[in-house]
């Protein structure tokens, strides 16, 4: 399992940053470091992670700020990992959204107990979502049929490529969450590369335009260099920020 696992470590302490990235690597997992604000905020924004690894005291962003950000666009859980023992600290973080709290000193062992917990109630949550969407997802006039894998829009089938229909199901599953081009494509597509960006948005307003051609609501929005999300119709509209025909 840990092999397929991502993990962002986020620390501008250099020796605690390699000792968690020696322990991932040690246990299998992948990782990407990040020393700032910045350069984690880029990271999750263009690649998908499993896990966040967050200290609270970064150089240039405030470690609750970073949570703040994060949240507006993913639900990806996080560990925070902080020297600040206050209960006031813990409690704006996991108030932000952080999943656990790990005070530093740590141990090793303690870190990764915490990480394959956070992992395996993230992968609940998913199985018990799947669960209840398994049959079918509805969204104003979309209906999805799983079962026969079938799409209708108003009542008519829609007749879609299966590119197309895969990236609908993604869409449907993470319904009001903003999901990055890297993310789609790794989802979607095998082995993909860089070049399959293009792809995606073609993919992308072929599947809008049958959707949305009859439809005066937007169902799909993009985010201008970040992904694109599925609304829900009963939101306002937010379409400000699409891309012209993409």
């Amino acid at each position: 399992m840990s092999q397929n696992i991502k993990i962002l470590i986020v620390e501008d302490d250099g020796p605690i940053r390699n000792l968690i990235a020696t322990a991932l690597q040690t246990n299998a997992y992948k990782y990407d470091l990040a020393a700032n604000g910045k350069t984690a905020l880029l990271a999750l924004s263009t690649h998908h992670y499993d896990i966040v690894l967050l200290d609270l005291g970064l150089p240039d962003k405030d470690g609750i700020e970073i949570i703040d950000q994060l949240r507006t666009f993913s639900t990806t859980p996080i560990i925070v990992i902080s020297a600040r023992t206050n209960d006031e600290d813990k409690i704006a973080a996991l108030d932000a959204g952080a999943d656990d709290y790990l005070t530093k000193p740590f141990s090793v062992e303690e870190l990764l107990a915490r990480v394959r917990s956070t992992l395996r109630r993230a992968q609940f949550l998913e199985n018990q979502k799947s669960q209840r969407e398994e049959i079918a997802f509805e969204n104003g006039d979309l209906k999805i049929d799983y079962p026969s894998r079938t799409v209708y829009f108003q009542g008519k089938e829609l007749h879609l490529m299966p590119i197309e229909y895969n990236l609908l199901c993604l869409l449907a599953h993470n319904v009001g969450r903003v999901l990055t081009h890297q993310y789609i494509l790794d989802k979607v597509w095998t082995n993909a590369m860089e070049s399959d960006l293009s792809s995606l948005r073609v993919y992308m307003t072929t599947l809008r335009k049958k959707i949305e051609k009859n439809s005066t609501q937007k169902y799909i929005q993009t985010h201008i260099g970040v992904g694109y999300k599925m609304i829900r119709v009963t939101d306002t509209k937010e379409d400000s920020n699409d891309e012209a025909g993409a």
